[in-house]
């Protein structure tokens, strides 16, 4: 009987440690967890299972290492926000599947991403047809984003853009440049007529549609 009692003691007391863990670390939707989040939430899932099938086992072993997975997790969270390049290797990067309408099967193939995934995704969005698809975005958290096509008063296509990042964090996108058929010179060239003459104090400036939009950085 003592077993018992100490079992359903532990099973709430490990149960209030998860849920106050989970409250520090913040509110996530699970669609959004990062690899980071998701390797942290399943191993002090599993401490709590074996802290709660091994009643002999001090508590206070099981919850020590629990608490230590929380800072971790906290640590890497903030230099997650703080350094892009950190959140790139952690979390990779979104990926165009459908760009203007076009499906780019070689980005596809690079995240082992096959139609039978994309159409799947669609159905979920209630997209009938790839034909009604402008664009279609792989996020890093596996979801997949869905811009569809607009149409004109005369029924042909509108023509449209995405927001694509130029600068993040005082960091030029040199990839996304590229993307666009664009420089470095030129992207600088072209804030210095708007009256940005220093990178990095930009948070966020991106291009679309021909005209950009920029964020200067919160002064701490």
């Amino acid at each position: 009987m003592e077993i018992y009692t100490t079992i359903v003691i532990r099973t709430v007391l490990f149960y209030v440690l998860i849920l106050v863990i989970f409250r520090v670390m913040g509110k996530r939707e699970i669609g959004e967890l990062s690899i980071l989040d998701l390797v942290v939430f399943v191993m002090i899932g599993e401490l709590a299972i074996l802290g709660i099938e091994n009643p002999k086992e001090p508590s206070i072993l099981v919850a020590i290492p629990m608490v230590l997975l929380m800072v971790i997790q906290i640590i890497l969270a903030k230099i997650s926000l703080k350094s892009k390049r950190f959140r790139d290797l952690v979390d990779g990067k979104p990926t165009i599947i459908i760009n203007r309408g076009k499906i780019d099967e070689q980005a596809m193939r690079k995240q082992r991403y096959n139609f039978d995934d994309l159409l799947t995704q669609l159905r979920e969005k209630d997209i009938r047809s790839i034909a009604d698809v402008e664009f279609a975005i792989l996020e890093s958290s596996g979801s997949l984003s869905v811009i569809e096509r607009m149409n004109n008063s005369d029924g042909k296509p509108k023509d449209g853009d995405i927001t694509i990042p130029l600068i993040i964090d005082g960091n030029i996108e040199e990839e996304n440049l590229t993307r666009i058929n664009k420089t470095n010179l030129w992207l600088r060239q072209e804030l210095k007529k708007m009256g940005y003459r220093d990178v990095r104090k930009i948070s966020f400036c991106s291009f679309e549609n021909g005209k950009f939009f920029v964020d200067i950085m919160d002064e701490e």
